[in-house]
């Protein structure tokens, strides 16, 4: 019989916390749930005990793969092992709240067959003890049940500077995962900024559940804490930022699209891709020859996509989008490109979408 939750756990330089993740599964007095971890190559004994673990928990099962720096790799094989009905992703440095599953069974049960459950998240500094409750539906400032469509709006509307749900902060339906062939990017860090979009979008229904189930450890050894430099993801936002101006170009040829999600999509991916690659700041710590390099992985098929995308933008981006074409293919006037984005940042009251939401602290 396939279990009601498929629990994917990415997994790889864990051995602090890998016990406790295991156990805040196995502590659950509902018990009908699989938990697949995938294993990176670890450089420490995350193999050995999760092994140790397994051996005497059938409902755990095991894969290996190698080192890839991203949860991706994981969670794309981990949908493809899964039987269960509904998929949760936990990372391995993570737990689950006592008695979670219950309670989310239970509210599935009551609105069963939704694409996606949005629920909440309780994050919190290992270090200070501070914590901070984030939640992207909030009691009061959402329907009981909504369109995919009607969820992206809501979130344009609900959030401040760019909206980058978490894929641990839902709990998917497998069968509308497979149906959309929805997958990580391989090797890409910041998953959610690029995944939860599309999948938003797609949803048919959206039932968010009120439910504080997922404990989400910030420490010195996660992934963002460990960034070396300014740069680090710049590789990874291009990444991101191509595949998302892709998606818009494709839905938005299908029959009944509705333009106020172009709306949507240019304040968050217009206005955070023009903040990360030509904000004064960023300009000041991230050489220009770094930033061409990003950017030519981000155009290198063109700018079709990006221009189908600011044909429904106001003025303003549009005169922007116009600059970053001639930073990009005319390199003797890239000076006066970046001297228009000094005054263009110097007259928008806009803020960074870090400074302005805070959500960075929840990104790992």
């Amino acid at each position: 019989m396939k279990p009601f939750f498929s629990i994917i756990m990415a997994c790889c330089d864990v051995e602090p916390f890998i016990r406790e993740a295991l156990d805040s599964v196995m502590r659950q007095s509902f018990a009908d749930w699989e938990c697949i971890c995938g294993i990176e190559d670890s450089k420490d004994r995350t193999e050995e005990i999760l092994r140790e673990i397994a051996a005497s928990e059938p409902r755990i099962r095991i894969f290996n793969h190698p080192r890839s720096g991203s949860c991706s790799a994981t969670r794309n094989i981990g949908i493809d092992m899964a039987q269960g009905e509904y998929v949760i992703f936990l990372d391995g440095d993570d737990t689950i709240a006592e008695e979670s599953l219950v309670r989310i069974h239970d509210k599935i049960a009551a609105r069963p067959g939704a694409d996606i459950y949005p629920c909440v998240i309780v994050a919190y500094e290992e270090d200070s003890g501070k914590r901070k409750i984030r939640e992207d539906y909030p009691p009061g400032s959402s329907p009981e049940e909504l369109t995919g469509h009607d969820a992206t709006i809501l979130l344009d509307r609900l959030w401040v500077g760019y909206f980058c749900p978490m894929l641990q902060l839902s709990v998917f339906r497998r069968g509308f995962l497979v149906e959309h062939n929805l997958k990580c990017i391989y090797g890409l860090r910041r998953q959610d900024s690029e995944f939860s979009p599309r999948a938003i979008y797609l949803a048919k229904r959206v039932v968010p559940l009120h439910e504080p189930f997922y404990l989400y450890r910030l420490h010195a050894q996660s992934v963002s804490s460990a960034a070396k430099s300014a740069d680090y993801f710049y590789n990874d936002w291009a990444i991101i930022t191509k595949s998302l101006f892709a998606f818009h170009a494709r839905v938005s040829q299908e029959p009944g699209f509705d333009r106020r999600i172009s709306g949507c999509w240019i304040r968050h991916w217009v206005r955070r891709f023009l903040h990360f690659w030509f904000n004064p700041q960023k300009m000041s710590v991230i050489p220009r020859k770094r930033r061409l390099e990003t950017l030519n992985i981000l155009f290198s098929d063109g700018f079709d996509d990006f221009n189908r995308l600011l044909q429904y933008a106001e003025l303003s981006k549009r005169l922007a989008g116009w600059w970053v074409r001639v930073f990009v293919r005319c390199p003797a006037l890239r000076w006066l490109a970046e001297l228009f984005f000094r005054c263009y940042f110097g007259l928008s009251d806009s803020r960074s979408p870090k400074d302005s939401s805070g959500r960075e602290f929840f990104a790992r």
